[in-house]
């Protein structure tokens, strides 16, 4: 078994463990920093009054007759979304978190669903619950707007504690506490259902493989509905970690140099923003040369074993707060060649993999173990394996862990469909090589099969175009021609890159036929892109910025 040069080693059995962990070891530390919405006031939040304040929000939960229910937390990140998020979890019964950005009848439909008896609702959201309350297979019977267990009100409220604490429930590390929905829409969308145990074994695990001290400041970016937004909170909270929620995506650089963050998590998009950022600032101000020759002096030092990134950059990362270090990507796949300025700057930047259902790690990158293109090793405590490969290796990831969920909520076809005696088949298609790296080569759901019987990884494809200047993101589909398929690409470009701008749009559809062209002739010849169809609005997105494929029509 690999030997990982962690700084803990704790197996942490549930999600209370961790908690009151926290507070044991880090009481009177910063936990949390919000800003009014104003943002001209800012408010600080303690690991106890963290605690208590989950104490606080079961009691009151309790007191509205919600024992053992499945509660539904709905609303932007916010420090009353923890406090309702770990109060259910760890006092009351099930947590049933959505994404608030979803359509109305969505929303409706995953209610039915999981069967919701409450909502605790931000009173900002457009959304009107009573009118949803009245409709057919709605089993909620309670709501809740966050403004009750606003800062005001939990002190209002923390007296009843003690008379309640006594009908805490009682933590059964197996039992199902929390349900996730997975990426999709209502009519795709499944309902995982995890345990603590599956939450806790993944916040151990990422204890022992990344280098996270107690005096990192971290910023909440990713939707905290979402596994790898939650639990990479909980990671880090678990290590002392100062929390602060970003006050939305225009302030990200402003907040990074505000609070001096370390480290966080995110998705590539946002490292791709903040990369490309310093390198249109250097083109601006006549600093590129200098940079790219920074650039070749670091990496000359490196292979000698003297480390001076963060002395030749840092005017870059000065720019950046002067703290960071440490960038978490996971969702889809980080552009190499940002992934290659990034570590050149001097930020540790590694990618991870998981899934709703793994809770969600599987797999990650680390200071010790890293490997361009891969998703690094899998998990401690987590076993994987390509499940019939073909000639090249590649077959689709099955995985096995204290991590995997109890299977989909009232759904025995899809729990048919994903568990393999003891595996769990995440529908990624992947290759192990020799020294255990994992790469992700795509989604078995997207191969295109043609009537030849040659499979085509979209994926594989587009992770070409990606890289052509202009483009901002591409999908590559299977158009139907007769009984078979050509392939065709849909490219959204920046009208105002260097490369188009001032071009009409048949010297753009000329310029990307061109280009197009220089990847086919790389290519074997059924993987070649027969069409390109261009357009400058993005495609329609996830929460963690994956692009929802179906909704991509061909032409459009």
């Amino acid at each position: 078994m690999r030997k990982y040069k962690c700084k803990y080693d704790i197996e942490f059995q549930d999600i209370k463990e961790i908690l009151d962990f926290m507070t044991e070891h880090y009481a009177d530390k910063t936990a949390f920093i919000y800003k009014s919405k104003d943002r001209k006031s800012q408010t600080e939040i303690s690991f106890r009054k963290f605690r208590q304040d989950v104490d606080t929000v079961g009691a009151y939960l309790l007191s509205k007759g919600l024992k053992d229910k499945r509660i539904v937390v709905i609303g932007p990140n916010s420090y009353p979304w923890m406090a309702a998020y770990y109060g259910i979890v760890v006092n009351v019964g099930v947590v049933v978190p959505l994404d608030r950005g979803l359509p109305q009848d969505e929303i409706v439909n995953s209610l039915r669903k999981c069967k919701a008896d409450a909502i605790v609702y931000d009173p900002s959201l457009a959304i009107d619950f009573g009118k949803i309350l009245e409709m057919d297979g709605i089993t909620v019977t309670t709501l809740i707007p966050m403004t009750d267990i606003s800062q005001e009100k939990l002190a209002e409220l923390e007296p009843m504690v003690d008379s309640w604490r006594d009908q805490f429930k009682v933590i059964d590390k197996h039992a199902v506490d929390i349900i996730l929905f997975t990426s999709g829409t209502s009519a795709d969308a499944k309902a995982a259902q995890l345990t603590q145990r599956n939450i806790a074994s993944c916040i151990a695990a990422m204890r022992k493989v990344e280098p996270i001290y107690e005096d990192d400041v971290v910023m909440i970016f990713l939707p905290l509905h979402h596994a790898f937004g939650c639990t990479g909170t909980l990671m880090f909270l678990s290590n002392g970690c100062t929390n602060v929620f970003c006050s939305g995506l225009k302030y990200v650089q402003k907040e990074l140099v505000e609070y001096g963050i370390s480290a966080f998590f995110c998705v590539p998009l946002i490292i791709e923003s903040i990369i490309n950022k310093v390198l249109k600032t250097a083109e601006k101000e006549g600093k590129l040369k200098k940079l790219e020759t920074g650039r070749k002096i670091s990496k000359a030092l490196m292979k000698v074993g003297i480390d001076a990134r963060r002395k030749i950059f840092k005017d870059v990362i000065d720019g950046l707060g002067g703290k960071l270090r440490f960038l978490i990507s996971g969702a889809a796949p980080l552009d190499l060649k940002i992934l290659e300025y990034a570590t050149d700057f001097g930020f540790l930047t590694v990618q991870g993999y998981g899934l709703t259902e793994t809770a969600p790690t599987i797999a990650s990158e680390s200071y010790f173990y890293r490997r361009p293109g891969s998703v690094g090793h899998a998990m401690p405590g987590v076993e994987v394996k390509i499940n019939e490969p073909d000639e090249n290796g590649i077959g689709e990831l099955y995985a096995r862990g204290p991590n995997i969920m109890k299977g989909y909520l009232d759904d025995d076809e899809a729990n048919a469909k994903v568990f393999d005696n003891g595996w769990f088949n995440t529908g990624d298609l992947a290759r192990i090589d020799e020294d255990d790296y994992i790469f992700i080569t795509g989604r078995k759901k997207n191969v295109i099969v043609l009537k030849n019987g040659k499979n085509i990884y979209p994926e594989e494809i587009e992770a070409l175009i990606d890289k052509i200047p202009y483009v901002v993101e591409n999908v590559v589909s299977g158009q139907e021609v007769g009984e078979d398929y050509r392939l065709v690409a849909t490219v959204v470009y920046d009208p105002d890159n260097d490369a188009v701008k001032g071009k009409s749009k048949e010297e753009i559809q000329a310029l990307a036929d061109a280009d197009i062209e220089k990847i086919n002739s790389e290519m074997s010849s059924f993987k070649r892109i027969k069409e390109v169809f261009l357009r400058t609005e993005p495609f329609e997105k996830t929460t963690t910025q994956k692009i929802k494929r179906r909704t991509v029509k061909v032409g459009e």
